[in-house]
């Protein structure tokens, strides 16, 4: 039984959400517990390497250290998990420190644990440490093929499209503060999986999962790159269980240039068959996939997801998409806002641009013959099944929100002009995570409600989202729910928050909690003096939500500097049903200014294996006023793979807008007759292209 009340669909935010805003959170760093240490990391300068000497004698004896840890203190502990993800790959877990030889510039090498700060960072200038330097080298860990339908054969469109590495940057960098705990430890982390860091940390540590409690109060930002356990966390927590004393680290910005996890950095070919009609018919791609030096746990899941979304939104029913990923010297590589999806919409977006310039057709007019039109779910040809969706829909939206047809039009006024501009149409559909979660909900004494979810939050609105959907249900207003999140030891077992899947499944887990309880308890006005009395719901989605949306971005381009100005961007969007517009629109202007980054101006340049963007001096990142007019337009389609109807929004900004600016910006240099184009799109790259220079 549902009962429906004004906040459901309607926008709010909830005050455990709104301090955030007001400054009022707290942090790993924040935390000051009595006798705390701090601890420090001496990191490789050298790409790959013998550590031939490693003397720590200097830094133990320094003033204020309490010890030093090397690799050896590790020797017979367990390992992290990797998730395989698809057959035959082989996982290369952390390592806490490096042992015997070095893999990547900013590796950890040794740890001084010290009693201030500062007096552990200048005890790790003590260290005397000599490498002996050994040849860059790749290894392959991961082929796999998807393969259906039969081979075509016809007029055939090619792109190559390569992405650079890019940085997460969240705001807070990443924590770990260890605390000693009977025979256990609590431990404060920066991260978004809290049950899989005690997991893993048990696993590393020889302990039961039981004797970690793992607590993530607050996080500033995470967008994959806080998805995993890393090497920094198991060796503060390995420092504080063998001292006995509160143990913290905190990155410096330079330390997650270095050593924190990247994402894209894909390189991409692709080959569209059309036949006698100009209709796609076939499609062959090769992707292949950096690792960096080790492997977190979801390190696969962009390959996979890259493979396995396409051909996309389009009625294409042969492919052979071969992926290959490598270890590589550099930083791990993991899950970054997109995961795949990015890389996927990308290649098929250039694909179905070009076949459409090749034929003389409009890009619009092109998609629409292209198009799936058929039923759902779609089963598509790598194997996935599409819960919903209406792509002729969104872009007969796009299309009359625009007046595309004026907009080409004036862009031809322009261009006859003198000026260099264009437009760029993307038509995406993601995934939006699979699996399980669990809930519990507890009707207080006083009348109110406790909702603990397995889920965890990193800014996007959890509390606000599952405070509306008890609320919803129960027939009260949201501020009668408290909503517990981030505790290992007071929340339910789940898989936290990654792949877009919080809403649309552990909402889903505590909507059906309320239900249970509802029924139990019969529908009242007042809940008063009945409690205590709480259920639990485990929830496993019988399939995946799958969103979709279609962008059309405006740009113009300096011809004397190369200067990229992003004049507009539409976007009409279907993320299943909405719960709350504000928290939904939040999700997409935030992954449209990382995708943004991502698509002009982000990259990480590693030289030699040397790391060239090692400091925000180096590495840019999208400003205030790098932010273009944008509209966003929902029409949502409620999805059938979970029983409330949502798909995932957190990611879509890094999926539709970067393949929409690539495609407007090609566009606008058809005059020029430039090549395919890689990322970042900056003014250097684009001047070279207007030029006839190699970009």
């Amino acid at each position: 039984m549902q009962q429906t009340v004004p906040w459901i669909g309607k926008a709010m935010v909830r005050r455990e959400d709104a301090r955030l805003l007001k400054g009022a959170g707290r942090f790993v760093d924040d935390h000051q517990p009595e006798g705390c240490l701090f601890l420090e990391f001496l990191r490789s300068p050298y790409a790959a390497g013998r550590i031939t000497d490693l003397d720590v004698s200097d830094a133990v004896d320094a003033e204020g250290v309490v010890t030093v840890l090397t690799a050896e203190d590790f020797a017979g502990l367990g390992q992290a998990a990797v998730n395989a993800l698809l057959p035959g790959a082989e996982v290369h877990p952390l390592e806490p420190l490096a042992s015997g030889r070095v893999k990547a510039v900013g590796q950890a090498i040794a740890a001084v644990i010290a009693e201030t700060r500062e007096a552990a960072r200048d005890a790790v200038e003590l260290i005397a440490f000599d490498i002996a330097e050994e040849p860059l080298a790749t290894r392959r860990v991961l082929r796999h093929r998807w393969q259906s339908g039969v081979p075509q054969t016809g007029r055939e469109i090619s792109v190559q499209l390569d992405h650079a590495l890019v940085a997460p940057m969240a705001l807070e960098p990443r924590a770990t503060l260890a605390l000693p705990e009977g025979a256990g430890l609590k431990v404060h982390l920066s991260t978004q999986t809290p049950q899989r860091c005690r997991t893993d940390l048990a696993a590393i540590l020889g302990l039961a999962p039981s004797a970690i409690r793992v607590l993530t109060q607050d996080v500033g930002g995470a967008f994959g790159g806080k998805a995993s356990l890393m090497p920094e966390d198991a060796v503060v927590a390995l420092a504080a269980l063998r001292l006995g004393r509160p143990v913290k680290w905190t990155a410096a910005r330079s330390e997650e240039f270095q050593a924190a996890t990247q994402g894209r950095g894909g390189e991409t070919r692709a080959v569209l068959t059309l036949d006698h009609q100009g209709l796609p018919v076939a499609l062959s791609a090769e992707l292949r996939f950096p690792l960096g030096h080790w492997m977190p746990y979801s390190a696969l899941a962009p390959i996979r997801n890259a493979g396995r979304i396409l051909p996309g939104p389009y009625a294409i029913e042969a492919v052979d998409i071969e992926a290959q990923a490598h270890l590589t010297p550099g930083a791990a590589v993991n899950i970054y806002r997109g995961a795949g999806r990015p890389e996927a919409a990308m290649l098929m977006e250039r694909l179905i641009d070009k076949a459409a310039q090749a034929q003389g057709l409009d890009p619009l007019e092109m998609r629409r013959r292209a198009l799936y039109r058929g039923a759902f779910p779609r089963a598509t040809p790598t194997g996935e099944a599409i819960c919903s969706g209406d792509f002729a829909a969104l872009l007969d939206r796009l299309e009359r929100e625009t007046d595309y047809a004026g907009l080409r039009a004036r862009q031809a006024e322009r261009r006859a002009a003198g000026a260099v501009c264009g437009l760029g149409l993307a038509l995406y559909i993601e995934p939006c995570g699979q699996g399980w979660e669990s809930a519990e909900l507890r009707l207080e004494a006083d009348g109110s409600f406790t909702a603990l979810t397995g889920s965890s939050a990193q800014g996007q609105g959890r509390e606000t989202a599952f405070a509306q959907i008890v609320a919803e249900v129960m027939g009260v207003t949201p501020d009668c729910v408290r909503v517990v999140q981030g505790d290992t030891e007071a929340v339910p077992e789940g898989i936290g928050a990654l792949a877009s899947r919080s809403t649309a499944i552990g909402g889903t887990a505590m909507a059906r909690a309320a239900r249970r309880l509802l029924d139990q308890l019969g529908p009242r006005k007042d809940w008063t003096g009945i409690g205590p009395v709480s259920v639990k719901e485990r929830y496993e989605a019988p399939g995946e939500a799958w969103a979709s949306g279609a962008v059309l971005a405006e740009v113009a381009i300096c011809p004397d500097t190369g200067h990229l100005t992003v004049e507009g961007i539409t976007w009409v969007d279907d993320a299943g049903r909405v719960l709350n517009p504000m928290l939904v629109q939040g999700q997409l202007i935030g992954g449209l200014a990382q995708g943004l980054g991502a698509a002009t101006m982000e990259r990480m340049a590693y030289a030699d294996g040397q790391l060239l963007t090692g400091s925000l001096m180096d590495y840019a990142v999208p400003r205030a006023s790098d932010m273009p007019p944008v509209r966003l337009i929902s029409q949502p389609l409620p999805s059938t793979a979970n029983e409330m109807g949502f798909k995932g929004v957190g990611e879509a900004g890094c999926i539709g807008v970067p393949a929409a600016l690539l495609n407007a910006v090609q566009d606008a240099l058809l005059p020029f007759d430039a090549p395919d184009l890689s990322l970042p799109l900056t003014p250097e790259k684009l001047w070279r292209a207007m030029t006839g220079l190699e970009p």
